[in-house]
């Protein structure tokens, strides 16, 4: 089985917002992070440019990629020029720390 990571940068007022909805589609574990930088969207007028956003890591098969990141879309988005962005990519294998074990899809 192919898995992915998403990885989406978004406004920190929308995380709960988020959270609350991969919840509510069954995704069994994210990672969540602080970050700062800028994009698209910038604010000259701010002695430092680089503003503070959360970071959400997800680990998912292949197969649930398309309804998790349209999840996060609807979730986190407020019509804003920073409302975020999501990135897929590729995984070559995933493993438990605690077993050593590689992990098979039937754990998502």
């Amino acid at each position: 089985m192919i898995f992915k990571v998403i990885t989406a940068t978004i406004n920190v007022p929308m995380l709960e917002k988020v959270e609350s909805r991969l919840k509510d589609i069954g995704v069994p574990g994210i990672s969540i992070s602080d970050t700062r930088g800028y994009g698209v969207y910038k604010n000259f007028f701010q002695r430092d440019w680089l503003d503070t956003h959360a970071r959400i890591q997800i680990y998912a098969p292949e197969s649930r990629v398309d309804e998790i990141v349209e999840a996060i879309m609807e979730a986190a988005y407020a019509g804003l020029e920073d409302d975020g962005i999501i990135a897929v990519g590729p995984v070559d294998a995933l493993y438990r720390i605690s077993d050593k074990e590689k992990l098979a899809t039937d754990h998502f």
